[in-house]
């Protein structure tokens, strides 16, 4: 991700460790998806013994949405679970080449 937009020059990082916490946000991601599979797998299939066949799906799962959880669990810390972070235009540091 982009330490600064490419915009407004908005640096998203406000304090070191401030991304920790998109962390559970992720988590939370995953166990929906997660949920969501398995669920969807055994209303597919009607088999729910089979455990090989729900760690296949798992694994899958976690691979192919592991991009989409690790941008996105970012965007909605910034954007919806800290309201105060907004953008001060006096406060952005002016881009480069700019006078």
């Amino acid at each position: 991700m982009h330490k600064n937009c490419p915009n407004c020059n908005l640096r998203y990082e406000r304090e070191p460790g401030y991304f920790y916490v998109s962390m559970f946000v992720s988590y939370a991601f995953s166990v929906a998806e997660l949920v969501t599979a398995c669920l969807a797998i055994y209303i597919l299939t009607g088999i729910d013994d089979n455990f090989w066949l729900y760690m296949a799906i798992v694994a899958i799962v976690i691979v192919l949405t592991a991009p989409f959880n690790y941008r996105y669990s970012r965007v909605v810390l910034m954007h919806w679970l800290t309201p105060n972070m907004r953008f001060v235009p006096e406060l952005a540091r002016k881009k480069k080449g700019e006078s």
